[in-house]
């Protein structure tokens, strides 16, 4: 399992996260706070809190073409 903090800005980013995590044959679940939602439901994403980033778990340990596409949404340390 891997988790990486994730930041989704607008609804654009949120279709187009959405659109490649369900490219995948394993789980992603998107944490915030203690709510924790399927990171393959747009609804789920939306009730989130997006205004600071989010927790992502993937759970694979061979998903490198995944968390390449998803660079995009890395939040900055």
């Amino acid at each position: 399992m891997k988790s990486l903090m994730i930041k989704l800005d607008t609804i654009s980013d949120v279709k187009n996260f959405v659109n490649i995590v369900s490219k995948c044959d394993f789980d992603v679940d998107l944490i915030s706070g203690r709510y924790a939602v399927d990171a393959k439901s747009i609804m789920g994403i939306f009730s989130l809190d997006l205004a600071k980033p989010i927790k992502m778990e993937v759970y694979s340990d061979d998903c490198p073409a995944f968390l390449e596409e998803v660079k995009p949404f890395l939040a900055e340390k």
